[in-house]
């Protein structure tokens, strides 16, 4: 995930058309502009000499530039020495650790805020009283992070200028929302923590989404992805209320009261009838909407066979791929703004060096390049992967004739984005020809093949002995079986273990990945084997399932056994395709943060909308005191007897009475199974209006976002299969392919040309390098 850039979409602004190239008189372009506005580090009068002449400062500006390009950041900031060492400071891991960690704090508020989520369980039947922070507790910490947040709000303002900071939506509204949020924390101080409305908290998500420009875009791709959709979720609609039409004609109400099912239960009036229709569209209410008419008549089953088909497998399908065509568009176009700021850092890193700011005139060949001491200087001092580094330099001390050129420069930096190649250390030597031929069978591809089978046949005893005693009680079961053959395996396992040692060498066993997990549930294993041995000694009568210590012996082996389980994974990254699937899904929690952090914000903000609406609405069972009026009453203890109700399916964990328990309904919403139940119920307790609620977090949760992450995660695969077709399980194992956004679409990207990258570096409010 790319880093926060001081200036977002400050790259993209006047560029008219948006085609590379559209700027041919950049020469002109930045005379004008270095007569316009006055440089923050410059000698009045004379532009290109930098305080003197300080080769250093050209130097510090280089090593930020390169960082800038490396992480995909703006560089349009402040660059003298002053600014460049808080600029540093600023994206140093240790305040960006602390940024988040503040965000993460303000976050997690809201489990510990009235409503409180800490209690033993949210079922409304036997939850106790919750307990509540006293007044002042949480809204301390809730303002040690507003004072952290406008410490950043006001560092990132210095670094980039008054000017570009009036031109930056983002830094604006983050003003904003820190005002209003100290104006509302003020208000509830005042009134004692008593209110019941926290307008700061629907506001805290902002500060997730101001910290990560890939999120920023994101959000940008999906807004611009909203009117693509349209025409689809027009249709949508008018499929949902033509087939609402027809079936209303269909099961209208009969004189035959025993021929009503159809119409009292789904088709009773027009909101009733779009909402059975509607979550049918989700399948979540297949077949029972269809049940009461099809046993009557099995033509009435075509009805709702064409709805489902038309509207639940194209018209769904077809939105899933318009939204994956239109924002993976929409996203290559952001993507392209990145690359275009790594080209641009490097440029400006470039350009800074040749500047020597001395007194004499530069030679021809000091304005053609950059000595290679310079280049090799300024790399030992950014901050940057090591194995990078040192690509990086080993190809700068390969420039025969002392300088670097412009277009050297910018292919130097062609090795991030390469796939990193990791090589194994070097087998120990042995001297003794049997040693040799040892480490020769113990290293081959076919002693894992050979692991594998024995963890396959462990597996097969487990599940052997698990089908032969499944009906039998904990102390009916023949525990001293079980552990002898988990003996057995578990010493053939630490042997694996051993002899690998033997034959890779300490360092070079933990070389391979699958072998640190291999090792790790071995230990684990042997650790819970001994602790048993130590508990239950030999002989056989001693082997008693009761209790002589923390653990009876069934709750140890099948520990050991659940580990067992467990460790059988390492057959994954010895078969291509498994191992290609679970990298991508690693792939997908590294690099895909910010879609996942997308999904956070929503999450969020629908749950604070939601204790808001519905907190305290659903009474506890045998509660009527909650329930206003005795029609409310009778109509309540009907339903709680009716099949298919939130009463009688036993749904009383699911409420808006706290943020913990609101998020496990939003997600039960999203996955759509028995969704109708908790519209049915809430607009049973308040009013109809609730199910708008409900149909905003589907579209939002499950229709968009859903599809939107089966979308990444398909360009991931198709990205990371393209790549390894050509490679064997080995060197699957040796290479850490890239996989960030930026590369998944770095084939589709166009490079910027030269007079792109003049015409944005002229535009630079802070810096002005004459050539």
């Amino acid at each position: 995930m790319e880093t926060e850039p001081l200036l977002d979409g400050s790259i993209n602004r006047d560029r008219g058309s948006g085609d590379y190239g559209s700027r041919p008189d950049s020469t002109h372009l930045c005379e004008e502009s270095a007569k316009a506005r006055r440089l923050s580090y410059s000698v009045p009068g004379d532009p290109c000499c930098i305080e003197g002449g300080d080769a250093d400062l050209h130097i510090q500006q280089a090593v930020v530039f390169i960082e800038d390009a490396i992480q995909y950041r703006s560089i349009n900031h402040r660059v003298d020495s002053r600014s460049l060492r808080i600029y540093r400071w600023y994206y140093s891991r240790i305040c960006q650790w602390g940024l988040g960690a503040t965000i993460a704090v303000i976050l997690a508020l809201a489990f510990f805020e009235k409503p409180s989520s800490l209690s033993r369980t949210s079922d409304l039947r036997y939850k106790e009283p919750h307990w509540e922070p006293p007044c002042g507790l949480t809204e301390s910490i809730e303002m040690v992070c507003f004072i952290v947040f406008t410490l950043d709000l006001a560092v990132k303002s210095y670094l980039i200028g008054w000017d570009e900071f009036r031109k930056n939506k983002w830094l604006i509204g983050y003003t904003v929302v820190i005002a209003v949020s100290i104006m509302d924390w003020t208000l509830s101080m005042s009134m004692v923590c008593d209110e019941r409305l926290r307008i700061r908290r629907i506001l805290r998500p902002f500060f997730l989404l101001q910290n990560s420009s890939l999120m920023k875009k994101t959000l940008k791709c999906i807004k611009r992805t909203l009117p693509e959709i349209a025409s689809v979720i027009l249709l949508l609609a008018l499929h949902l209320c033509l087939f609402t039409m027809f079936g209303m004609l269909l099961f209208a109400r009969g004189e035959d009261p025993e021929k009503n099912g159809e119409w009292s239960t789904y088709f009773r009036n027009l909101p009733q009838s779009l909402t059975s229709l509607l979550v049918l569209l989700t399948t979540a209410n297949n077949p029972d909407v269809m049940i009461p008419a099809y046993t009557l008549n099995r033509g009435y089953a075509i009805f709702f066979i064409l709805f489902s088909g038309f509207g639940t497998y194209f018209l769904m399908n077809l939105l899933t791929a318009i939204i994956y065509n239109q924002f993976r568009g929409y996203l290559l176009m952001s993507v392209q703004a990145s690359i275009l700021r790594r080209r641009l850092g490097i440029r400006a890193s470039f350009e800074v060096l040749c500047c020597k700011g001395q007194d004499t005139a530069p030679t021809e060949q000091e304005r053609a390049g950059v000595q290679v001491e310079t280049v090799l200087q300024v790399l030992k001092r950014v901050q940057m992967k090591s194995y990078y580094r040192r690509a990086i330099i080993t190809k700068v001390q390969q420039f025969p004739a002392g300088y670097v050129d412009g277009e050297g420069f910018q292919k130097l930096f062609d090795e991030l984005d390469k796939d990193r190649i990791k090589e194994h250390p070097p087998l120990p030597e042995y001297s003794s020809p049997l040693l040799q031929k040892l480490q020769f069978i113990f290293s081959h591809y076919y002693v894992t093949v050979a692991g594998n089978i024995v963890a396959l046949a462990n597996m097969i005893c487990i599940c052997v002995i698990l089908v032969i005693e499944s009906n039998k009680s904990v102390s009916e079961r023949d525990d001293y079986f079980l552990e002898v053959v988990n003996c057995f395996f578990i010493a053939f396992y630490l042997l694996e273990m051993v002899l690998k040692i033997f034959a890779f060498g300490w360092w070079g066993y933990l070389s391979y990945r699958n072998n640190i997990f291999d090792g790790l549930m071995t230990v684990l294993l042997l650790v819970f084997q001994i602790s048993i041995f130590a508990t239950y000694r030999f002989p056989y009568p001693h082997w008693n399932p009761a209790t002589r210590g923390l653990l009876s012996l069934w709750e140890m082996v099948r520990l050991v056994n659940m580990l067992i389980v467990f460790r059988f994974l390492r057959i994954i990254p010895n078969i291509k395709l498994m191992a290609l699937v679970a990298s991508t899904l690693l792939d997908l929690v590294k690099n895909l943060r910010a879609f996942a952090g997308i999904l956070v914000v929503v999450y969020y903000v629908f749950a604070v909308l939601g204790i808001w609406l519905f907190e305290g609405t659903i009474p506890a069972p045998g509660n009527s005191s909650m329930v206003t009026n005795s029609s409310t009453a009778n109509r309540t203890a009907n339903y709680t007897s009716e099949c298919g109700t939130y009463e009688q399916l036993g749904y009383w964990p699911n409420n808006f009475d706290d943020f913990a328990s609101t998020l496990v309904l939003l997600y039960n919403v999203m996955v759509v199974n028995n969704w109708q139940v908790f519209m049915e119920v809430y607009s049973r307790y308040t009013t109809g209006w609730s199910k708008v609620y409900f149909v905003c977090w589907w579209l939002t949760s499950s229709v968009m976002w859903v599809n939107l992450f089966v979308a990444l995660i398909l360009e991931n695969f198709i990205y990371k299969w393209d790549r390894s077709t050509a490679c064997s399980v080995s060197d699957m194992e040796r290479t850490r392919f890239r996989t960030t956004v930026q590369h998944m679409f770095r084939e589709h990207i166009q490079e910027p040309t030269e007079e792109e990258l003049a015409s944005h570096l002229c535009q630079h409010p802070h810096l002005y390098v004459p050539r």
